[in-house]
């Protein structure tokens, strides 16, 4: 017996070939389960790599750091860890039962349930077992559960409990590809025919030999599909992601080389695993180098997320924009109330600007003599603080971030790197590394990548176009839609919308539906306007610009509020540095709703203050915001305004608050509730003064 066949021994298998034969393919996408795509490889360089499927990454990972802790997660208030040969047994275990319940090749499972080992076994077994799993939200409705149960022809259901089984319950007689349902958490409250706990599963398929489950897995191709990422379907039906073995396997080996993550890099898990990003940093970024992830509590976005930054302190974090400002929140908070802190700060009037801290990360500057004393004495303790004190690499995506949040974490020797990406990459496609970095951009084209701006405008912006090998398959049964993603070179049209530099450095503006087109035609990015009212009136939490066919621009506005720790639902009750900032204007209101009742002379009118300014640098009078309103409610994910990774979801936010909106195109309405002169009337006097 060779070594190959003996550390394959080893795991349970035989060796797998050292070369895996592509399935035929004529084209770069296919819209079939079973369908199979032409790989974008190169002759050279790291487009260039052998493929190979995401069993082989586990398997050689297992081999490698056979003893070393692959998940940790929390039961019973201890950390209960999992070893790279403990999670690659369980996975194919899994695998087993999958084929004794029935599993068909390219067939669906479905996993409905917040972040736990059991989901990353569920989803790995699956895929070994020649099935496909797609995660549905757990936030989803029992028509959501049943759309993508039915679009992915799902023979078993992953469920996480009581709540999450019942959803199933309801849709069970539409799917007449279900086979079984399997729940990993809680004891069953009722027996049913084909319904499972998760031990009663693992033990299911033992009497399958090892044999039939290799024979499966070394028959799976690289180009062919083995994971559905749902998109959200806020703008329509929600769209079936296929991604091949090789999208995920190359796109993340190359991140993890370009990007510098070493091994045994420590994570968290606790956003939606049904998104790609958290399937990509959480699932298999550890995977590639040995890492380990964590499992926050599933409210980790109802609060606890801190307490577990605290206790795990990572080595890598990702967090959407809405993270980082709660983080942000959460330091300023610390600061106001730690006279240690205070002290210290009051003493460095000289400390270094972002633009200095840039410069210095950038090898072209450095700090004054003296300027490491207070990085130990104070951003050291407000690192550890919130658990990122040795935390060397911070990423943020999914969603436009503020300069405001970028600026004060690089004060903090925390810089957040921004990210650019989409389900239909299989995760990132630029990136920053902290040696060449550019504030307010997402990075540079990895290598092996292509990034080509279409249809650009004089200013050098245009569509955001995408190739490579991470490029998805296409969209499960969806021919039409797949068609105005991908044209016939392999180009993804992202629908973003962004310019290069001269450098390479890619900027983002909004995307292309997101635009705002007035009835006169102007097209306008609602994105820059909200960031830069963000950043001159720091009480206000979110905004939505408005004016799609309207005659100008207005703007709904929520203020920063405290949030319901078990909710995580808005309070009416004002944050403490929104107080301060009330307290400061001459304002004594300590909630929302006082400022809204009362129309509060001085919040409203360093609201409209910050709005001129904004107004004044605006390109042109199309680019004015007229009239705003503040609501008295913040946006939240319950309140439907936020996706489930935070993410503002314009159109459903534009019809909640529809009267209100029409309000603001009154004749004679506005903000501050004073009477104005005709809208054609305030025009021409506006045109006069400019």
């Amino acid at each position: 017996m060779d070594p190959g066949q003996k550390a394959a021994g080893a795991l349970g298998m035989r060796a797998c070939p050292t070369e895996l034969s592509l399935a035929p393919a004529e084209r770069f996408w296919t819209t079939a389960r079973d369908g199979a795509v032409k790989l974008r490889t190169e002759e050279t360089g790291p487009a260039s790599e052998p493929p190979v499927t995401t069993h082989q990454v586990l398997r050689d990972a297992a081999q490698r750091y056979a003893n070393h802790p692959a998940m940790a997660v929390k039961r019973d208030g201890q950390w209960r860890t999992t070893t790279y040969l403990q999670y690659y047994q369980a996975c194919r275990a899994a695998a087993k039962s999958f084929l004794k319940l029935g599993l068909e090749r390219f067939h669906g499972v479905g996993i409905l349930g917040s972040n736990s080992p059991e989901w990353f076994i569920g989803h790995i077994g699956a895929i070994m077992a020649g099935g496909i799993p797609a995660g549905i939200y757990t936030t989803s409705s029992a028509d959501a559960c049943q759309y993508v149960a039915s679009n992915s022809e799902a023979n078993i259901l992953v469920v996480e409990d009581d709540y999450q089984l019942k959803k199933i319950l309801q849709a069970q007689d539409q799917l007449p590809h279900l086979k079984a349902i399997i729940q990993y958490n809680d004891d069953l409250k009722e027996e049913r025919p084909n319904l499972y706990t998760w031990t009663e599963f693992m033990q299911l398929g033992s009497d399958i030999p090892d044999s039939e489950l290799d024979d499966i897995i070394t028959s799976q191709h690289v180009n062919q599909c083995c994971t559905l990422i749902y998109t959200s379907g806020t703008t329509g039906t929600p769209k079936g992601v296929m991604l091949s073995h090789d999208n995920i396997t190359w796109g993340v080996r190359t991140f993890c080389k370009y990007a510098g993550l070493r091994e045994s890099e420590i994570l968290i898990s606790y956003l939606p695993l049904s998104h790609v990003a958290a399937q990509y940093y959480d699932i298999w970024l550890p995977i590639c180098n040995g890492g380990t992830t964590y499992f926050a509590d599933k409210d980790a976005l109802k609060g606890s997320l801190v307490d577990t930054l605290k206790e795990v302190r990572p080595t890598v974090f990702f967090g959407v924009p809405r993270i980082w400002e709660k983080i942000q929140g959460m330091l300023l908070d610390m600061e106001s109330k730690s006279s240690f802190i205070q002290r210290s700060n009051n003493t460095l009037a000289g400390e270094p600007s972002p633009s200095a801290e840039l410069k210095h990360m950038n090898g072209k500057g450095s700090f004054r003599p003296g300027y490491s004393m207070a990085d130990d004495l104070v951003l050291k303790k407000m690192q550890a603080g919130v658990g990122l004190d040795r935390c060397a690499l911070r990423y943020t995506g999914a969603a436009p971030i503020s300069k405001e949040t970028l600026e004060y974490f690089v004060g903090l020797h925390l810089p957040i790197t921004e990210l650019f990406g989409m389900s239909e990459a299989s995760g990132a496609h630029t990136i920053h590394v902290t040696s060449d970095y550019r504030m307010a951009s997402c990075g540079k084209t990895m290598p092996g990548c292509w990034t080509h701006i279409y249809a650009l405008d004089k200013d050098g912006y245009g569509e955001i176009c995408l190739r490579g090998r991470h490029v998805f398959m296409g969209y499960l049964n969806m021919v039409e839609k797949t068609n105005e993603a991908l044209d016939e070179e392999g180009w993804l049209h992202t629908g973003d919308i962004g310019k290069l530099d001269q450098e390479g450095f890619l900027y983002i503006t909004g995307r292309i539906k997101e635009l705002v087109i007035t009835s006169g035609g102007k097209n306008i990015a609602p994105v820059p306007i909200e960031n830069n009212l963000k950043k001159e009136v720091p009480i206000i939490s979110n905004c939505i610009l408005v004016g799609d066919k309207r005659n100008f621009l207005s703007m709904l506005i929520t203020m920063k509020c405290t949030t319901d720790p078990n909710t995580l639902m808005p309070r009416d009750e004002l944050t403490p540095d929104a107080i301060q900032f009330c307290q400061q204007l001459g304002s004594r209101a300590t909630r929302v709703s006082e400022v809204v009742k009362s129309k509060d002379p001085a919040i409203y009118k360093a609201i409209q203050e910050g709005m001129d300014r904004v107004n004044r640098r605006a390109a042109s009078n199309a680019q004015r915001v007229q009239k705003w309103a503040i609501l008295e409610n913040d946006f939240s994910i319950d309140g439907g305004e936020l996706g489930p990774t935070m993410k503002l979801k314009r159109s459903v936010t534009l019809k909640k608050y529809e009267k209100i909106i029409d309000e603001l195109y009154k004749v004679g309405s506005s903000p501050q509730g004073k009477k104005q002169r005709p809208l054609a009337k305030r025009s021409k006097l506006l045109n006069s003064k400019l």
